[in-house]
């Protein structure tokens, strides 16, 4: 679209570049600006145009823009127009990730492209590394309070072993994930450093305040994230001689987005990982990025603004790069962080389905899919350009923020039904047999998370201690069953590192002064490679898991119904104990899958006679794509914790 006040600045900008921009060959640069500037000017100037600096600031947002574009390898340029091509690229069934630290999956960077064999055995060609920029010792929260965002964690490695990683990853077809934190940075980063020793400049960088009148106003209606070990959101700050707002730590200052300038720093920031090689970019705390007084400070409009702005600033710049959302909000919330379009995500492209993973839990205590039937059925649609990332563990705890209606709906008390979750996944409601621990703990509400790997969560490590077969065979098939429903549910499926092994809770955390304080290190595992090994003995667990895992990803990669276009249909049965969905291909609904998982610890029959879509197209047979198993019978037998992927044949 040609709008002339816009145009005409976006001349002016470009006639002010300075010489050494000018002279470079930078076409594709220019082409994107001139598409993208309209929508770039309008955002800016909602975000900013009240201010007097407004175009001085915008005209260093597009230098900064310029100045990344050129620092941007030929590697990386051709990349970008490949993926502007083919611009669904991620949307792919072939996709399968695994997120992890690297010290402890490798020790460092170097070693860690040792382990690239590893990825491809198992099938993973997605891999995000946890925070490993440089950050205060004791003061890290596991990577993400930044003390200098260019800079890597000496104990890890240096830039250029990113550098080097990224190019071995891209040669093997394996994606680079990368985090920016974007909410906040440490107190130790020179930013904040620099408010501190009273720079105005600077302390417009945080919300910092003279005494606790404002403070007070915001803390109304505010909610604590870590009330037992950093309640309130704000911190007195002595050096400053003031408070500062810290939502998550005392050593985190959440950043200040009504400052374009700082907009304009983390922009920058995300472009120079990108050039570093990031293929994905994970943009954490997403929901926090604007604090408003009179709200929660979670979800504001201009945070979706901001991250509109920033998707379009990347795709002038680095167009093939994406964004993960990392939105842990409701259902109603989360899919806003794709963006308000009607196919095209206009802020991220990928965003944690922190709601499934949640209900997969529930699933697992109460031994029926009701709550997980409900919280899908209710579960928002998202853009066709845009796909989940389906997961069942990952660095943080797990939260139990289902919606109460839909709990009431399952028939529960939301109240006492989260309760129950509590108790049973610490061990202490009846006979449970999972091994996890509260984690921020709210005296006043008696809300808590929940901490522990996906084998204790499920039994696994209770039943090894006890040699008991039997039990070690159910929680065998427990994690398997939960990673067939995210690797068919739709989208990119994320594995945490240690589950495909049966990794199980890690307690010598404690003796660590750096973590003894946050037991979400818990599941935070040092990887045992002699227990890997064990991935190649028969009969071993982690052969059991390892090899399923393998298999299961291989069929995936292999069925184009598994792609992520919007094309799962819930299905409604009888048995409270199955969850089932259909997968069709838009072009071909003969090539249907219909999936199945029995969440109880008893066999389970399901009557596809009754389906509509059994009788509709007729269907003489099924194939079990992932045991190869075929049946004809209209009564399907669903053996305990087991699942079925049924290539329906007409």
């Amino acid at each position: 679209m040609y709008e002339q006040i816009s145009h005409s600045l976006l001349n002016e900008i470009l006639n002010a570049l300075k010489p050494a921009i000018k002279r470079k060959h930078i076409r594709h640069f220019y082409t994107r600006l001139g598409a993208n500037f309209f929508g770039m000017y309008t955002l800016f100037h909602k975000l900013y145009g009240h201010r007097d600096d407004c175009d001085k600031q915008m005209y260093r947002l597009v230098e900064t823009m310029a100045k990344q574009y050129i620092n941007r390898s030929a590697e990386h340029k051709a990349i970008d127009i490949d993926r502007e091509k083919d611009y669904d690229w991620f949307m792919s069934q072939k996709w399968v990730g695994m997120s992890l630290y690297t010290e402890g999956f490798a020790g460092n960077l170097k070693k860690l492209q040792s382990k690239i064999a590893y990825f491809e055995e198992l099938g993973i060609n997605l891999v995000h590394i946890m925070p490993l920029l440089h950050c205060p010792e004791g003061a890290s929260d596991g990577g993400y309070a930044v003390s200098n965002f260019r800079k890597v964690d000496p104990n890890m490695g240096a830039l250029e072993d990113i550098r080097s990683l990224s190019h071995i990853l891209r040669e093997h077809g394996i994606l680079l994930v990368l985090d920016v934190v974007m909410n906040h940075s440490s107190n130790e980063h020179e930013w904040a450093q620099k408010a501190q020793q009273g720079d105005p400049v600077y302390q417009d960088y945080y919300y910092v305040f003279e005494d606790r009148h404002l403070p007070d106003q915001y803390e109304a209606n505010m909610p604590e994230v870590f009330p037992e070990s950093a309640p309130g959101n704000f911190t007195w700050d002595e050096a400053m001689g003031k408070w500062v707002m810290t939502v998550f730590n005392n050593y985190q200052w959440d950043l200040n987005y009504s400052n374009p300038a700082v907009f304009i720093e983390m922009l920058n920031i995300i472009l120079f990982w990108a050039n570093q090689g990031a293929d994905i970019v994970r943009l954490d705390a997403v929901a926090f990025l604007w604090k408003k007084l009179g709200t929660a400070g979670q979800n504001e409009r201009e945070a979706h603004l901001v991250l509109q702005l920033m998707k379009d600033c990347c795709q002038v710049t680095a167009p093939g790069v994406l964004f993960i959302a990392e939105a842990i909000v409701a259902p109603v919330e989360v899919v806003k962080y794709f963006g308000e379009d009607v196919v095209i995500a206009k802020e991220c492209e990928l965003a944690y389905n922190a709601t499934y993973m949640a209900l997969l839990w529930d699933a697992v205590a109460t031994k029926n899919t009701k709550l997980l039937h409900e919280g899908i059925k209710n579960l928002p649609l998202k853009l066709e350009r845009a796909s989940w990332l389906n997961y069942l563990r990952c660095h943080d705890d797990i939260g139990l923020g289902f919606d109460d209606l839909d709990i009431e709906r399952a028939g529960y008390n939301p109240k006492a039904h989260r309760h129950f979750l509590l108790e049973y996944f610490t061990g202490a409601y009846g006979d449970s047999s999972a091994r996890g621990m509260k984690f921020g703990q709210n005296s006043k509400t008696g809300d808590a998370r929940i901490s522990g790997t996906l084998a204790s969560l499920v039994g696994l490590e209770a039943a090894l201690a006890r040699s008991n077969e039997k039990e070690i065979d159910e929680a065998v098939k427990l994690i398997l069953l939960l990673h067939s429903m995210i690797l068919s549910f739709g989208g990119i499926p994320l594995i945490y590192n240690g589950d495909e092994i049966g990794t199980t809770n890690h307690y010598e955390y404690v003796k660590d002064v750096r973590k003894d304080r946050d037991n979400r290190w818990l599941h935070r595992p040092t990887i045992d490679w002699d227990k890997a090994a064990k991935r190649h003995q028969h009969g071993t667990v982690e052969q059991r898991i390892f090899d399923a895992l393998k298999k299961m990803i291989a069929v995936r990669k292999a069925i184009p119904v598994f792609a992520d276009l919007n094309n799962r249909e819930l299905i409604t049965v009888d048995n409270p104990h199955l969850f089932v969905f259909l997968r069709t291909h838009p072009q071909d609904f003969m090539s249907s899958v219909l999936v199945v998982g029995n969440f109880d610890a008893s066999p389970q029959y399901l009557d596809l006679s009754a389906l509509d879509l059994w009788q509709q197209a007729q269907y003489s047979s099924m194939k079990d794509l992932y045991s190869g198993e075929k049946t004809k019978d209209d009564r399907l037998r669903i053996p305990a914790h087991q699942f079925y992927w049924l290539a329906m044949q007409p």
